[in-house]
């Protein structure tokens, strides 16, 4: 939870820094607007939303429903290929014990829910205070930090500090942008092919952004499933078809998002290979959930920029080379080792 509100206060104290240039206000001051400011804007934008999503939600939710009671009656009978008779029975009877336990919680899990929601709810404080702590008092935390390397370092500190916040900075500002972009064409696809629901197809789509690679696809298979069951509202084509339609439609968005608007909003500024990036997300989302498939991308940028840091302290090069640009490459310089003065103990026997 305090990871959580780290990224938060981080991701909302550019604002602070704006309206401390623009007003001449002290830093309280304007964490104080921007931390309340941001709550009135989380509560009431959902608030104006939730009439308009309410009914696409119930309509999306119970076509996710049918299209899980259909798998599971389509596996509890045997599938044959050709000669081979497959049997899947058992997963088909999980699938339908899952979905009646999500939907019919037994009156003594009660209190457990009731307890698992007062925990959450207390998390939630924690969060609240926290991002507000951080906020106010990030500059202090900041030169502690800074000055718990020995003084001569303290300038190579601040720039490897500023160098770590430029990779979050380009970071945290590209997903935002294609989060923001990704929802609004997927909202204008679907609903120009017609499918129910588009539009909390497409936040939904644009959320799942946020976690890159693996996100996108569960929303498309999402929109695919919903299209499967509804088929669309003016193409008089079938529902298999339909949903065919769809599923090309998110190849060749998600296509143009990887290789032209991605490239361009993110610009390529963590210089980090797409092939390592999806490796490292799919196992983050396997054993840290979403959270960890948001983190990872920065964290590992981060630690190469601390890697190529320390690397160049051992071989006796500059600390930083070049400009930010080339802080992922290889320096140019030679390796020149520095000179090592022994003890004079050790100096004597040298000469021995």
């Amino acid at each position: 939870m305090l990871v959580i509100s780290a990224f938060v206060a981080y991701l909302i104290s550019p604002a602070v820094v704006l309206v401390m240039e623009r007003t001449n206000v002290s830093r309280a001051v304007a964490v104080n607007l921007v931390y309340f400011s941001a709550l009135i804007v989380m509560v009431g934008i959902p608030s104006v939303l939730t009439p308009i999503f309410f009914d696409e939600i119930k309509l999306v939710a119970q076509d996710l429903l049918d299209l899980s009671q259909q798998t599971s009656e389509f596996l509890s009978n045997p599938i044959q290929v050709g000669n081979y008779v497959i049997h899947l029975e058992q997963l088909g009877e999980s699938l339908d014990n899952l979905q009646g336990n999500l939907l019919t919680p037994l009156p003594e899990e009660a209190l457990a829910l009731l307890e698992t929601t007062s925990v959450n709810v207390l998390w939630f404080l924690v969060i609240l205070v926290s991002v507000h702590l951080f906020m106010s008092e990030w500059p202090k935390i900041r030169h502690w930090l800074i000055h718990l390397a020995p003084e001569p370092y303290h300038e190579e500190m601040n720039e490897l500090y500023q160098r770590l916040r430029n990779v979050w900075i380009a970071y945290l500002r590209g997903q935002i942008v294609l989060m923001l972009v990704v929802g609004v064409a997927f909202t204008v696809a679907w609903t120009l092919i017609g499918i129910p629901g588009a539009l909390v197809l497409g936040v939904v789509a644009g959320l799942f952004t946020l976690v890159p690679d693996v996100g996108p696809l569960i929303a498309a298979a999402l929109a695919v499933g919903v299209a499967l069951l509804e088929g669309s509202t003016w193409i008089p084509l079938s529902n298999g078809w339909v949903a065919i339609i769809t599923a090309i439609t998110y190849l060749v968005l998600i296509n143009i998002k990887n290789f032209f608007v991605r490239p361009i909003i993110m610009g390529r500024s963590l210089h980090m290979n797409e092939g390592l990036i999806f490796i490292a997300i799919f196992i983050a989302t396997l054993l840290e959930g979403i959270m960890g498939a948001l983190l990872i991308v920065p964290v590992m940028a981060s630690v190469s920029v601390l890697m190529e840091y320390f690397r160049r302290r051992v071989l006796g090069l500059e600390p930083f080379a070049g400009g930010e640009d080339e802080q992922f490459k290889a320096p140019a310089g030679k390796f020149k080792p520095r000179s090592i003065r022994l003890p004079k103990k050790e100096r004597r026997k040298k000469d021995l």
